[in-house]
């Protein structure tokens, strides 16, 4: 007996499909094994020995594990071909060893790049050791993890009140996001002018711009106000102009190579949404098996991978695809072979391309995530086989008869697709392209300027980080590895370091007063180029070129030293070194001249950083005589007018002033100044330039009583609590789509918002929209729906719900249809389960002490 063992149930599942009945293939569930989660689990001192726990699910699969390797002739370790599969089998042998469970089984390691029976076969033919110099890298890495975040993350506690964790590559990630935010904010908008003519030269007219003026070359802020701007202009109505220059040239286009790691989780982003987590979710699924037709096939090839090289039989099978159906022109004259440039690359792995490039996405019909990443992944790898697109880039000069003035106009057509009719490259911040085909003019011919306008512009700041692009900046620092790009930004989601606004990263407070303290205290270890040398170093180790004890213990030394260094410094010293540190930031000059920490309420007081459990924020030292607060941030940020509290004026119900104040938690209004006022936060999304009086009643009058619900008659109230807009009747509370419908939202809509919550609607969602509503169930008289679910459309009775069946039309389904299906769903043991009897409640458990956790 052979046993296999694996990292999931799903390539598992797929596997023993492929091997006979002498073997059985047993999963690990992924590692089986960690660092505990306190003081002491890596002991420098002890020449960086560490101890593992076994995770208490892990447990009982490795007593299956090893009883099955008792008897078994051979154990194959099948885990993934990367450094953590590596680190996972030899978690597995090494707790086989400890049980004795191994006796004289063989004990081979296996790898495949992917998951199909022709690979697999391969691979079983072709036993190895285990690398144990990958594993010393997986171990160096985790040491280093571990020990930055327990040793940092107590000292951010002391230090910085409400700070959470700190990690080797989650705060350099973190520092690249708040370093583009003071980008952002340290930004001078400059004005700039560019004129443009419709021109004409005896055949269909152009646009150009001017590029001469006066006789000189234009930069771009040459013409820097309307004034310069509307004179160029009229110059340019006045002047006669010919052709000068034609140039055309004919260009080329080459495909992108198929996708790494990163460039998939970007391309992702860009042109599906899928944050980098979503996107290697569904990648896994795809590697480890999808049923197809009754087969379960795995449909791409491995998905963590930094290579953009491809199997040989893969180029020859892409290249009679794209014959097929593009044609023969479409294919080039060689395969094109790509190498990888990205800083620290590892080749070890060929590109992410579908296993079998005959499965074209439109026959394969996957639903949901699978078939748009699957499609996203095949037209990428096709693409990169095919011929290179053809342009003609088109340039055409005038000039002015005195040569004073100059125009130009460019183009760029299309004159063979190639690539281009699968597949184009997304951008994350896409630049104004040229313009599209000229007419055909002649050199030497006289032009006519039909008009000509000047337009005002300003420049703008670096655009803040989206998941793509921010992927993209860490690899090509080199910070990290792209297969934790995920579990990183998640983690600083997690956090509440970062927030996401319009699908781009926007730094919290706090995210910005932990790396502003690191930069100031640690700030060799959030620098770009210390974390990419060390990322080289652990390359070096898993290329076998640097014992992983000598890179730990050089490491060590240093960051121990700092550690103990800080120890001495009090919390007091470390604010104000913050603050000053801060202070062009929080404080920059006044265009009078006046002292920026003068406190705009009391006038004496002086402002400074002061820190919260819940954040940093800019407060007056002549607290508590002087409450002045304002959010972290800029003075000119939303919400922190230096002005101080703005008079909006009189409730017309009480006779109160009603003001707007900015506190440390952000801009707020509030109904007169008694013991305790009224108040209410602006929502997200409203700005203080835009509050009024009518606005700010609105808020103040929340909750607001939409009706009385017709089954008890007890009052449904519409407000804005800590999860956003929402409608509440007895403690069930629904939520409404956006803050607007709070002040409008119906009792009808309310009432139907409630009872969908309480039939099972998901939790914090508003109702979903039904694709069919097909009445009410016959048995109860409870509305049956068909709706869109995130692996298709499914039928809902209830807590009940049916899952349409494949090629089925959801928009001409019927209630008798619906019946059975849902008949059949509830035969099956479908909707809510009933609590098992005779179960005791579990012991309440004592609050656990504050951890801190290893972050990568």
């Amino acid at each position: 007996m052979n046993v296999v063992i694996v990292e999931s149930p799903a390539k598992a599942k797929t596997i023993n499909k492929y091997l006979g009945s002498d073997f059985k293939v047993l999963a690990s569930y992924g590692h089986v094994r960690d660092l505990p989660a306190k003081d002491g689990s890596v002991r420098p001192d002890e020449d960086f020995a560490m101890s593992w726990d076994v995770d208490s699910k892990a447990a009982k699969r490795l007593s299956e594990i090893a009883e099955a390797a008792k008897g078994a002739d051979r154990v194959i370790l099948a885990t993934d071909p990367d450094r953590e599969g590596e680190a996972i089998s030899w978690h597995v042998l090494e707790v086989l060893q400890k049980k004795r469970a191994l006796k004289d089984a063989k004990v081979q390691r296996v790898v495949f790049n992917a998951i199909t029976k022709s690979a697999v076969t391969e691979a079983m033919a072709n036993p190895r050791e285990l690398d144990m110099e990958l594993v010393e890298a997986y171990l160096a890495r985790r040491a280093l993890d571990y020990l930055v975040g327990f040793t940092l993350s107590p000292v951010l506690w002391r230090k910085l009140p409400g700070a959470k964790s700190a990690g080797r590559v989650q705060s350099v990630a973190l520092r690249l996001i708040v370093d583009r935010e003071l980008e952002i904010e340290r930004f001078k908008t400059q004005e700039y002018w560019t004129v443009e003519a419709d021109v004409a030269a005896g055949g269909d007219p152009f646009t150009a711009r001017l590029v001469k003026h006066e006789g000189k070359r234009l930069s771009k802020f040459d013409l820097g106000n309307e004034t310069s701007a509307f004179a160029a202009r009229d110059a340019v109505k006045a002047a006669t102009f010919k052709i000068a220059a034609v140039e055309r040239k004919p260009g080329r286009r080459s495909p992108p190579p198929p996708f790494t790691t990163s460039t998939l989780q970007q391309e992702a982003a860009r042109k599906l949404g899928f944050s980098a987590q979503r996107t290697m979710q569904t990648a896994q699924k795809l590697y480890e098996g999808v049923d197809i037709g009754g087969e379960t096939v795995g449909l791409i090839t491995y998905m963590r991978t930094d290579g953009v090289q491809t199997a040989p039989e893969a180029l020859d099978e892409a290249r009679s695809v794209i014959g097929g159906l593009y044609g023969k022109e479409y294919v080039p004259e060689k395969p094109r072979l790509y190498s990888t440039k990205a800083k620290n690359a590892q080749e070890a792995h060929e590109a992410i391309r579908p296993t079998s490039l005959a499965r074209n996405p439109g026959r394969l019909r996957l639903e949901g995530d699978l078939g748009r990443l699957y499609e996203l992944i095949w037209k990428r790898m096709i693409a990169s086989q095919m011929e290179s697109a053809r342009v003609e880039k088109t340039t055409i000069d005038l000039d002015s008869a005195d040569g004073q003035t100059g125009l130009r106009a460019t183009g760029q057509v299309v004159t063979f697709p190639g690539y281009l009719a699968v597949y184009e490259e997304g951008q994350d911040d896409p630049e104004d392209e040229e313009g599209g085909r000229l007419p055909q003019v002649t050199e030497g011919s006289q032009a006519t300027v039909r008009s000509a306008k000047a337009d005002q512009h300003f420049t703008e700041p670096p655009p803040r980080y989206s998941e793509a692009s921010l992927v993209k900046k860490m690899e090509e620092l080199g910070i990290g590895r792209p297969s934790t790009y995920a579990s990183i930004l998640e983690r600083l989601r997690d956090r509440s370091y970062v927030r996401m606004e319009k699908q781009r990263f926007v730094p919290e407070d706090q995210g910005r007063i932990v790396t502003i303290f690191l930069e100031e205290f640690f700030k060799k270890y959030v620098e770009y180029d210390f974390t990419a040398d060390l990322e080289d170093q652990l390359d070096q180790v898993s290329a076998g070129d640097l014992d992983w004890k000598v890179l730990l213990k050089n490491f060590w030394a240093d960051f121990n030293a700092k550690v103990g260094e800080l120890g001495q410094i009090g919390t007091r010293e470390v604010i104000d070194a913050l603050d000053e540190s801060l202070s062009s930031t929080l404080f920059p000059p006044t265009p009078d001249g006046s002292d920026p920490r003068t406190c705009p309420r009391c006038g004496s007081g002086r402002l400074s950083l002061k820190p919260s459990r819940t954040g940093a924020f800019v407060g007056c030292s002549n607290y508590p005589e002087c409450r002045f607060t304002r959010p972290f941030g800029p003075p000119d940020a939303e919400g922190a007018e230096t002005g101080g509290d703005r008079d909006l004026g009189q409730d017309p119900a009480t006779g109160e002033t009603v003001w707007l104040k900015a506190g440390r938690f952000g801009p707020y209004v509030q109904l007169g100044e008694g013991e305790k006022p009224k108040r209410s936060s602006l929502p997200k999304g409203w700005s203080v330039g835009d509050m009024d009086l009518e606005k700010a009643l609105r808020l103040l009058r929340l909750p607001r009583e939409v009706g009385l619900h017709p089954e008890d008659g007890q009052p449904i109230l519409a407000g804005i609590g800590r999860y956003g807009p929402f409608v509440q009747h007895n403690g069930t509370y629904a939520n409404l789509p956006n803050v607007e419908e709070v002040f409008d939202v119906g009792l009808n809509r309310a009432v139907d918002l409630i009872a969908t919550k309480r039939a099972g609607g998901k939790r914090g969602g508003a109702e979903q929209a039904p694709l069919k509503d097909l009445g009410a169930h016959p048995a109860d008289g409870q509305p049956v729906r068909v709706l869109a679910g995130r692996y298709g459309p499914y039928v809902k009775h209830g807590s009940t719900n049916a899952t349409v069946p494949k090629g089925a039309d959801p928009a001409a389904l019927t209630m008798d249809e619906a019946l059975k299906l849902l008949a059949e769903r509830e035969a099956k043991g479908g909707g809510k389960k009933k609590p098992a009897r005779g179960k005791a409640a579990a012991a309440k458990k004592s609050p656990a002490k504050k951890k801190a956790k290893a972050e990568a």
